[in-house]
């Protein structure tokens, strides 16, 4: 089964906020006995199976062309073995062993919640958002809507998810001028695409339902 490595990098481009790579100075500090996670893929996709992330240890290093062995056993990959050799380049790697100076980022992008409505994530789009008391450490109290739902689609708590605000700021991450104000506040999307702020926004009409 052919297989390729695919690119760390194009993929955190691609999700910016919820696929995670090591930091410039994470990568620049890498050396021989290093472990490095790639990312295999197989060339011609069965079965929705789509590659496997395995571990590599760094065997030579230049500059940013690095060669290793993998420390895995694939569960799929038919042509690959534990103890191959695999040539590989910084753009590849998708995770390290050490501790990131700069992940502290990704566990707000992660770790953060908000409520979206099923619309945004199939437009790809959002235009309101509210921010309402947050009810425990993780939720944020942002509430994301696409502003085409209906009153009978927001009452059925089905078409709500509960997800990382990541997913929202790869979508747009102009939010992130205004992503701490604080409760109660409400924003809309403008006719040139931008978001202001709504200062007579009916939070008594709200806080009642």
């Amino acid at each position: 089964m052919p297989w390729y490595l695919d690119s760390a990098y194009k993929r955190n481009k691609d999700a910016p906020y919820t696929f995670y790579i090591p930091s410039k100075e994470v990568i620049g500090n890498l050396n021989i006995g290093d472990m490095v996670k790639l990312i295999f893929e197989i060339e011609t996709r069965t079965d929705g199976y789509a590659g496997e992330k395995m571990w590599v240890e760094i065997t030579h290093r230049d500059m940013e062309n690095f060669k290793g062995i993998l420390t895995n056993d694939p569960f799929n990959l038919s042509e690959l073995k534990r103890g191959q050799e695999v040539s590989f380049r910084t753009e590849h790697i998708c995770d390290t062993e050490y501790n990131d100076p700069y992940s502290s980022k990704w566990d707000y992008y992660f770790d953060t919640k908000i409520i979206v409505s099923k619309d945004v994530l199939e437009r790809d789009e959002f235009n309101f958002m509210l921010r309402d008391e947050p009810r425990d450490e993780q939720d944020s109290g942002w509430s994301v809507l696409s502003g085409y739902e209906d009153d009978e689609f927001l009452n059925n708590h089905e078409n709500l998810q509960y997800i990382s605000i990541g997913v929202i700021l790869n979508i747009d991450d102009s939010i992130l001028t205004f992503i701490e104000d604080l409760p109660l506040c409400a924003y809309e999307r403008n006719d040139n695409g931008a978001f202001y702020k709504i200062n007579d926004y009916d939070w008594e009409s709200y806080l009642s339902e």
